[in-house]
């Protein structure tokens, strides 16, 4: 008899671990726009669900590889698993779903191998998983386009392979809208890579076309006129909009996210290499070239009860499974936006927790101000409640709830709380009762939050400790220089302010000292600066040296004017090799269009290789070159004054002296200063050899001056300032 009732109790375990993910989930519609745009809307409801809540997986740059097989064995040991328990609506892949990339990383194209293993390690994940392969969203990242030239052709292995691909979702914008009792949840995804995708390295930025936003804005509009209940609008993509440029007519995906009050866009692309904290909150206010931090600004709410309106969207960037081997799930609790980023580096998660109210206040939105706080205090369904999901694969025997207060320089355990799982709910829900008026305060990083959870084995899971404001006051969080320079400037703006500004700027100081000694009849040297050490005198005298050597001073302007109004290079820029296109500042020409002009492609991606030659290569290059004329005038000058003098017997040995003394300085600075072009030969050799591997060119036949200009500057410099040997 005991063994009857200890075999229906595995059975009970059983069946409550077994996931029933499409339980709650009923596919209401799935159709075109009737716009004839290929795009797809699914609309999906919630059933049997009171709490108003759901929960989606983020997952970015896999970059399955040829190359390294265990990225795509460890996706395929531990997400599926995860995915079982966690129990999403949604699974969202943003991108670099393969590698696409030679084992010295430097050719980049597609290979059909990785996009085979991309497909098998999917069906298993779904089969693990227990979720409908229509759960699975997949969208086209940079790496998933290197040299495709054209979407739908022999070499496009995404629509072939991919979970869109094979479900028909050829749109490049698709949405899927979750229903629940209160709300609905509106999921747009989009791919804006490019139409004609080159191979890296300039094939770096989104590319969304005036048509795509067009889409983008259609999609993201199809519920405000048609819902009585609230809608909360997300977005996902691969690219970080930093890394977006401006469609032809200069509209923005920043202009239509805010447009349309986004509660979030969701991205990936940059990697954790960068940082751990790449998100930005987007202002409504004009577009701005550089923000200086992420955060959240906080402004005054309306006395009022009236609805709020959200003055911009938050871009939350995740790690890569790459090698963070990192997952996001995201939550909307009754239009409250959380997170949590989960690590799988060290292995299988066994219970994750993802708190949802309160907020952290490091990423919360308008929609939670004080506004907000101050008209729905009285609501207990709204600030009565602690709440946090926990996600388990073995069974949760006690879940606490801690907050904390930081104030006193140290942490002190104010609230200590048993949390209960709510009944009814279609996930596990635990909420525990509290008096929010207790951890009112105008600091929003004073309280802490923290959730324990304990399983059956008696595995102690702990959340990190989250600053919260009851009342929604934003905290400030910083960016490293890491993380500033890739999400707070639009580089697509940048680019050709920096390009001419560089040109302003060297051209002006190699070209105006020229002009206005032309009409200057002093002769500036350096016993001229030692008798009145001046700046202006300093440089006078050095660039006096420079235009001693009018070879070197010509070339220099020379080559820059070339990088201007000349092709720099020429190469193979699809994975098939057979029509080449060449390369200016502009992008890349493959061929002219129907009117006879230039059509560029790769703007403002070659910025990749412009700007670093120009700034690691000529720009060091120039002022190594202006050294160089400046230590042999020093040294000529020196000889011509020792020799002008009269010399004894005693002054012979002093002028003997001073004369090694001389030589002796003199073969030490030469050195050091050949060792720099030493450094700046090898450094521009790296990197054309990176463009010979990427490009399939020959140095000589495809990009000559390019390739040998400043090596050839610089030694027929060093030629030239050789009048002594050291």
């Amino acid at each position: 008899m005991g063994n009857v009732i200890v075999i229906k109790i595995l059975v009970l375990l059983l069946l409550f671990a077994i996931p029933i993910s499409s339980a709650h989930l009923v596919n209401v519609n799935s159709s075109g726009d009737g716009s004839g745009n290929s795009n797809k809307r699914q609309v999906i409801e919630l059933t049997g669900t009171p709490d108003d809540l759901v929960w989606v997986v983020q997952l970015s740059d896999l970059h399955f590889s040829v190359h390294h097989p265990h990225r795509a064995r460890d996706f395929r040991g531990i997400v599926g698993p995860a995915l079982s328990f966690i129990n999403p609506s949604l699974v969202l892949l943003t991108g670099d779903l393969t590698d696409g990339k030679s084992r010295d990383l430097l050719t980049m194209k597609q290979d059909e191998d990785e996009w085979i293993e991309y497909q098998k390690v999917m069906k298993d994940v779904v089969q693990r998983s227990g979720l409908d392969r229509s759960t699975f969203y997949d969208v086209r990242g940079n790496h998933d386009n290197f040299g495709v030239p054209e979407i739908g052709g022999p070499f496009d292995y995404f629509s072939k392979y991919s979970i869109n691909g094979q479900l028909q979702r050829k749109g490049t914008v698709n949405s899927i809208t979750i229903q629940t009792s209160k709300r609905k949840l509106l999921f747009v995804g989009l791919d804006s890579t490019m139409s004609s995708g080159l191979r890296g390295p300039t094939n770096l930025f989104g590319h969304p076309t005036d048509e795509l936003l067009e889409d983008l804005n259609s999609e993201l509009s199809q519920w405000d006129s048609q819902s009585a209940h609230p809608v909360t609008k997300v977005s996902f993509g691969h690219f970080p909009l930093s890394f977006s440029a401006a469609s032809k007519s200069g509209k923005t995906l920043q202009d239509i996210f805010i447009f349309h009050s986004l509660a979030a866009y969701l991205c990936g692309h940059l990697h954790t290499k960068f940082g751990k904290n790449l998100k930005r909150h987007h202002q409504s206010s004009p577009k701005e070239l550089i923000q200086l931090n992420g955060h959240r600004r906080a402004h005054e709410d309306a006395s009022n009860c009236s609805p709020a309106s959200i003055e911009g969207f938050w871009e939350w960037e995740m790690g890569d499974w790459r090698k963070s081997r990192a997952m996001r799930i995201l939550a909307i609790d009754r239009g409250r936006t959380s997170f949590v980023d989960v690590n799988f580096k060290t292995g299988a998660k066994i219970t994750i927790i993802l708190p949802t109210f309160p907020l952290d206040s490091r990423f919360t939105s308008t929609s939670t101000s004080s506004h907000n706080y101050k008209c729905e205090i009285n609501d207990p369904s709204s600030y009565g409640a602690i709440r946090a999901l926990v996600f388990s694969a073995s069974p949760i025997v006690s879940v606490l709830a801690k907050v904390y207060d930081s104030n006193p320089g140290n942490l002190i355990t104010v609230l200590e709380t048993p949390m209960t799982k709510l009944a009814g709910s279609h996930g596990d829900l635990y909420v525990a009762q509290w008096n929010i008026q207790a951890f009112e305060d105008p600091s929003p990083e004073r309280y802490l939050l923290q959730i324990e959870a304990t399983d059956i084995m008696g595995r102690l899971t702990t959340t990190e400790l989250r600053p919260f404001s009851v009342t929604g006051i934003p905290a400030r969080f910083s960016w490293t220089w890491k993380e500033f320079f890739v999400m707070g400037c639009q580089w697509d703006s940048l680019y050709h302010p920096i390009l001419f500004t560089f040109y302003c700027l060297v051209l002006s100081i190699l070209i105006i000292p020229k002009i206005v000694f032309s009409f200057s009849k002093r002769h500036y040297t350096y016993k001229n600066f030692k008798a009145n050490k001046t700046f202006m005198n300093g440089l006078s005298w050095i660039f006096m040296e420079l235009y001693n050597i009018p070879g070197a001073w010509f070339s220099m302007i020379g080559y820059l004017i070339y990088l201007v109004v000349c092709p720099w290079l020429y190469g193979q820029v699809f994975t098939q090799s057979g029509e080449r296109a060449y390369l200016t500042y502009k992008g890349w020409v493959l061929r002219s269009n129907n009117l006879g002009k230039l059509d560029f492609l790769g703007f403002p991606d070659v910025m990749v290789v412009v700007l670093s030659h120009l700034f690691f290569v000529v720009l060091p290059a120039a002022v190594t070159i202006i050294m160089l004329a400046a230590e042999s005038g020093v040294h000529c000058d020196y000889l011509l004054s020792r020799s002008s003098k009269k010399n004894d017997d005693a002054d012979g040995e002093s002028k003997g002296s001073d004369l090694q003394s001389n030589r002796v300085n003199r073969c030490w600075i030469r050195k050091l200063l050949l060792v720099v072009s030493l450094a700046i030969v090898w450094k521009h050799f790296k990197n054309c050899v990176a463009l010979m591997k990427a490009y399939e060119m020959n140095p000589v036949i495809h990009f000559p001056i390019y390739s040998l200009g400043v090596p050839l500057l610089l030694a027929y410099t060093i030629l030239k300032t050789s009048t002594v040997a050291c």
